[in-house]
């Protein structure tokens, strides 16, 4: 018995321990790869992973590359080229253990983001497009892949057998090479024409639509060559392709009618997509992936043919897309894309002729994509500055291009050194490709094209052909009509729609008097009396309606959906609310209505509005009633009481006022278009409830308002500012709804001196270099406002007074009497304060001349400090301020 205690003693006291528990608290260590718990070693991964990428794309962005850029420079800076040269770092960090698991990951956000891919494809730019994306698409695909395929000879012989490759024959690593070489990134260029606001142009259509072609087209290609390497025999690849067609039919034509008819059973195209839908979508996603995978076919080939037959209509296709993205963007591809990285290493470019090799292959890639689609583009009419343009968007080589290489390295037709050569190609090739095309079609080019199409220039001196360079500014009332607003343009704002409709209503002058009707039955008796010679009246013609133009912005973001937001735009035109409800309301008020929705960098909605008014006689823009940029509806006052101190907002203001040639207004408002009716708070009692229609039995509803009169006051300085705001007063007195005060305040001379080191009107900016304007005198002003009161037509005469008195104190004087003016009626439609916008005034400055006012955003620095003085001073009236238009 001592025996077999002294022998199960030695065993109990070797028995395992359990594995610690308490982590780091333990002393383990948290980046040692564990097998069992490959979690915390991966989220060590990832996180470094992102945060590095997010660091790189901040300054890249500034110089309008993708973010793909930053996510394979991370990659490289991570890898072995750079940090793998710190001993450990890759041990640590990058075990060769733990990346089958990062590898894992990756190539599921790969298959989900190649379904997104298909989901931004949208075959109607093709088919609507055909014959320029036939040849644009087939030439700058044709002559690419050629030139690949010469420099595959050289390629394939001298890097051919390397410890990394399989030996495969020349035509299927020719084939790889020239898909390579002819591939466009098509997600890439839908974000770069979007950012340069391009998408709307002859040379944004084009590069869409034979995108569209040469994306397809290059994938096909690209499972081609991935089936003939997987394929044992010449036989077994035929079947595969022969399975890959048979299969697309499938989806096509069986697969896609049914998904589509159980998505309009379930409401989900009507309604948009719920939880249900969403993962019936993936498992569509992921089972057509599971197929091509298992054919011999990439599996990204069947998630791309799943993301094709997703429908467009209703926007179906970019509310999947929404629900998908975020998580795909922000982690999946930074850890795909850098794994491009971290299997890049720079220092196998180590010898004289790989050098040369990574010289040629960049050169191959972007002049022969670059000559062979800009020529075919000069072939169907555009002009070279346009055909440049095309060529350097199609040579654009992005994320596609290192999806492609990395299929190949995975597939082992490149060796780890060949796929450096083309990863640094498609860095160069993608990284110029923003850069040439701003260069070779800035938007004083488009705007000479456009003007050109329009037949309005002669193309060699750009001089307009009907010989109006400039306006003449009268001094007399009768003059004036040839000056006044026939085509206005409105930025439309959710949150400031009442009070644009309200104003951009008195345009529309005295409304038409409603004829009198006659019941159907009668007309045919009234038409037998006028066959008979019964008498006739005969009315006047109506006059020319002003035209009213409403641009909606929409932000675009980084996200994919955003994207195929812009290549949806004209649904979105078609049925977007606000631009319909400003189209219903506009044709109501007397006015010739049109509407547009863009999508633009939030960054760039100064320089398209400004560009958008540039053609119009004015250009309307609402404050913000949210106090930013957003528009979306106000729950509670308390953030919006102090509205003109949103910074966002102020530089975007002021970068339109500094943009825009023509004249342009800022509507501060403050109930314009009647008066706000506000309830008191009750408390919460059980008697009412916020659903139930008999609580709400009891209140008071809106009454119409029965004084549809508007007062305005106008403080006239001088200057152009003040000129173009006492043209605008004038053309809005013509509504007989409308009086108005007109007061021409005398005052010292420093007042109305401009101040060089301030951006006042008369500056504006041309080609880069600023054009001062010739401003008015001071007797020429005082002239000017006597000559129009002198000439006021006699139907004005009962409805505008014009006053002049003198003040050496404008700013006290000027609020002092807005307060006697404005106000009176609180029962009215809403008064108004128009304001010239002078800031370069001595008089009405703020801060020392010294200080460049223009880096500065405050509301005084881009309204004036009049404006701000008297909107602080709450006289219960809004405010427009009024910026002269500057022809250059």
């Amino acid at each position: 018995m001592s025996s077999l205690a002294a022998s199960a003693s030695p065993s109990a006291t070797s028995a395992p321990k359990a594995p610690p528990q308490g982590g780091v608290l333990e002393g383990v260590n948290p980046v040692h790869y564990d097998p069992k718990n490959t979690i915390i070693l991966f989220i060590v991964q990832a996180s470094i992973i992102i945060i590095f990428c997010r660091l790189l794309h901040y300054p890249l962005s500034k110089i309008r590359q993708p973010r793909v850029i930053a996510e394979v420079v991370g990659g490289i800076l991570l890898g072995p080229s750079v940090l793998g040269r710190i001993p450990g770092f890759t041990a640590a960090i990058f075990p060769v253990a733990a990346m089958p698991n990062l590898n894992l990951v990756a190539n599921i956000g790969l298959t989900l983001f190649l379904f997104i891919v298909g989901l931004e494809v949208d075959l109607r730019f093709l088919v609507g497009n055909w014959k320029v994306a036939l040849s644009v698409g087939l030439i700058g695909m044709a002559v690419p892949f050629g030139l690949g395929v010469a420099i595959a000879v050289g390629l394939y012989n001298q890097f051919n057998g390397e410890a990394d490759t399989v030996q495969i024959g020349f035509g299927v690593f020719a084939l790889f090479i020239g898909v390579a070489m002819a591939i466009t990134a098509f997600p890439v260029l839908c974000r770069i024409l979007s950012e340069l606001k391009l998408l709307s142009t002859p040379v944004g259509i084009i590069v869409l639509s034979a995108g569209v072609g040469n994306d397809v087209v290059g994938w096909v290609l690209l499972a081609l060559c991935v089936a003939l390497v997987n394929a044992g025999s010449g036989l077994t690849a035929l079947w595969v392709l022969l399975t890959c067609v048979g299969y697309t039919l499938f989806l096509v034509y069986a697969v896609r009618p049914l998904f589509i008819k159980f998505l309009y059973r379930s409401r989900a195209i009507q309604d948009g997509p719920s939880q249900g839908i969403i993962g019936l979508t993936l498992l569509l996603c992921l089972a057509s992936a599971f197929f091509t995978g298992i054919i011999g076919v990439h599996p990204i080939f069947g998630a791309f043919m799943a993301g094709m037959i997703c429908p467009h209509e209703n926007n179906f296709a970019i509310k999947v897309a929404e629900k998908l993205e975020d998580l795909i963007g922000t982690l999946f591809l930074p850890l795909y894309f850098t794994l491009s990285g971290l299997n890049t290493n720079i220092g196998l470019l180590d010898s004289g002729i790989t050098w040369a090799y990574v010289v040629g292959v960049v050169l191959v890639a972007f002049f022969s994509k670059f000559l062979g689609a800009a020529g075919a583009a000069r072939m169907n009419g555009m002009f070279w500055r346009e055909s440049f343009a095309i060529g350097s968007l199609m040579s654009c080589k992005g994320l596609v291009e290192l999806i492609v290489l990395n299929i190949g390295l995975q597939a082992k037709i490149l060796s780890t050194r060949t796929f450096t050569i083309f990863v640094v190609m498609a860095l160069i090739t993608t990284f110029v490709s923003s850069p040439l095309t701003m260069y070779f079609y800035p938007p004083w080019y488009q705007k000479k094209v456009e003007a050109f199409k329009r037949g309005e220039i002669d193309w060699d001196t750009g001089k307009r052909l009907d010989g109006t360079e400039s306006v003449v500014d009268g001094a007399h009332y009768d003059k004036l009509e040839a000056q006044k607003i026939r085509r206005l343009v409105v930025y439309l704002r959710l949150d400031s729609m009442p009070n644009l409709l309200a104003f951009a209503s008195l345009f529309g002058g005295q409304s038409v008097r409603p004829t009198t009707k006659v019941h159907p039955a009668m007309q045919q008796t009234t038409s037998e009396s006028k066959e008979t010679g019964g008498a006739t009246s005969t009315e006047e013609p109506p006059n020319r309606p002003v035209e009213a133009y409403g641009l909606r912005l929409l932000n675009l973001t980084d996200r994919g959906s955003s994207v195929m937001q812009v290549s949806e735009v004209e649904s979105y035109t078609a049925h977007d609310p606000v631009v319909n409800t400003f189209r219903t309301f506009g044709r109501l008020h007397n006015l010739a209505v049109s509407g547009e929705v863009m999508v633009v960098p939030e960054d760039s909605f100064a320089d398209t509005i400004s560009m958008r008014a540039s053609d119009s006689d004015f250009l309307l823009i609402p404050w913000s009633e949210t106090g930013g940029m957003g528009e979306q509806a106000i729950i509670e006052d308390k953030g919006t009481k102090n509205k003109l101190a949103a910074s966002s907002y102020v530089s975007f203001v002021n970068a339109t006022f500094e943009q825009a040639t023509v004249p342009t207004a800022v509507l501060v408002n403050k109930n314009f278009g009647g008066p706000k009716n506000k309830d008191k708070k009750a408390r919460l009692t059980r008697t009412y409830s916020s659903v139930s229609l008999g609580s709400h039995r009891d209140r008071p509803a809106d009454a119409p308002i029965t004084d549809l009169s508007h007062h305005i006051f106008f403080p006239f300085f001088g200057g152009d500012d003040d000129r173009a705001a006492l043209r605008l007063v004038l053309q809005l007195a013509e509504n007989p709804d409308i009086t108005a005060t007109l007061v021409h305040f005398d005052v010292p001379s420093e007042f109305l001196e401009q101040s060089e080191s301030l951006p006042g009107s008369s500056t504006a900016t041309k080609g880069g270099t600023v054009v001062t304007v010739a401003g008015t005198t001071r007797d020429q002003d005082a002239a000017f406002f006597a000559s129009l009161r002198a000439s006021l037509p006699a139907e004005l005469s009962n409805r505008v007074v014009f006053e002049t008195v003198t003040s050496s104190s404008p700013s006290t004087d000027v609020i002092a009497r807005a307060g006697i003016e404005v106000g009176q009626a609180p029962r009215n439609a809403g008064d108004l304060v128009v304001l010239g916008r002078n800031i370069g005034r001595k008089g009405f400055q703020y801060i020392e001349p010294t200080e460049d006012i223009r880096h500065l955003s405050t509301p005084a620095s881009t309204l004036g400090v009049l404006a701000e003085k008297v909107w602080e001073a709450k006289l219960g009236a809004s405010v427009l301020v009024v910026k002269a238009g500057v022809r250059v």
